[in-house]
């Protein structure tokens, strides 16, 4: 395959693997999709465990998907990283590995790998432009889940220096949006906030406490804008360097937890737990290169909070 003249690439009438369908970007992703003309191929967790790499390869050259959306991963907040240090690191490492390899075996003609925007440098310059990547220390409360997504984009970059692979890899900020998780263990800061304020509000609660400082400054991306910006760049991008995918703009934690107040309809102060850890002190993405393909976010985040509450009320299996 010729990498060079790979764009603009068609995903009409393809076979098309979502992995990780079922997850919050997944099945973002499998909404974007349902109005592409694409064949749309999914393989639940019962069906195909992504960390058997025989099971992996026989399950591709059996489907022979086209292309494939890479948004299968072990994912968490900072809690989570901490105490499952090992789970992240593996679990991420190997899925990774199986599906590229396999993908290069079965002649995938595209693969688009889902990143984070915690691949960067703890200190890196803000906005983060792609060339920061291994350019410092990582955070140290997520480095784990770092360390195996840098892996899983260079794992794309030498498969197309060796093989001629069209592969490829994003980077995104914070998500949130439907089918995100709640639980208050492995949850990201919005959700945990979200549920956090929820069931402040059901108790008649006047303060809601949140982590650290509430002065680190985050970038967030409604879920539905990440997808739409995933198909794009599918059908538009075809090089060896990572490509951004944020919202343009970031808020401090405090920020966030006031917009959530607003959207739940909770009067209350903010009380801040000083024993926990803040993280990386910002993390505003540089989407420049995006921008100029082309592509732009389309939701704000009140308005992608408000989404996701009224989901949250209507679907979520939580314990008020």
């Amino acid at each position: 395959m010729n990498i060079r003249n790979c764009v603009p690439y068609s995903i009409e009438g393809k076979k098309v693997w979502i992995a990780g369908h079922l997850g919050m970007v997944g099945s973002a992703i499998v909404r974007r999709l349902a109005s592409e003309g694409c064949d749309i191929l999914t393989a639940p967790r019962s069906e195909l465990d992504l960390r058997r790499q025989a099971d992996v390869e026989a399950w591709l050259a059996d489907r022979r998907p086209d292309a494939i959306f890479m948004a299968a991963a072990t994912v968490g907040g900072i809690l989570a990283n901490e105490t499952r240090p090992a789970d992240f690191l593996y679990d991420n490492i190997v899925i990774e590995t199986n599906v590229v390899h396999g993908a290069m075996r079965t002649g995938v003609e595209k693969l688009l790998l889902l990143g984070s925007s915690c691949i960067y440098p703890r200190l890196a310059p803000q906005p983060i432009p792609e060339a920061a990547l291994l350019t410092g220390p990582l955070e140290p409360t997520n480095q784990w889940y770092a360390v195996a997504k840098i892996a899983g984009i260079k794992l794309c970059q030498a498969y197309r220096r060796q093989y001629g692979c069209d592969f490829i890899s994003t980077m995104p900020p914070n998500l949130y949006g439907p089918n995100d998780n709640f639980d208050p263990v492995s949850s990201h800061v919005l959700p945990a906030l979200l549920l956090k304020a929820h069931r402040a509000k059901v108790e008649g609660m006047q303060a809601l406490e949140i982590w650290g400082t509430g002065t680190p400054r985050r970038e967030f991306l409604y879920v539905d804008d990440l997808a739409d910006a995933l198909v794009h760049v599918m059908k538009t991008y075809s090089e060896e360097e990572p490509l951004n995918v944020g919202a343009g703009y970031d808020v401090t934690i405090a920020e966030v937890a006031q917009t959530i107040m607003r959207v739940v309809g909770l009067a209350a102060r903010l009380r801040f737990d000083f024993s926990k850890p803040d993280g990386t002190p910002r993390k505003l993405l540089d989407s420049g290169r995006l921008q100029k393909m082309g592509w732009k976010p389309a939701i704000s985040l009140e308005e992608g909070v408000q989404k996701l509450y009224a989901w949250f009320l209507e679907t979520a299996r939580v314990v008020p």
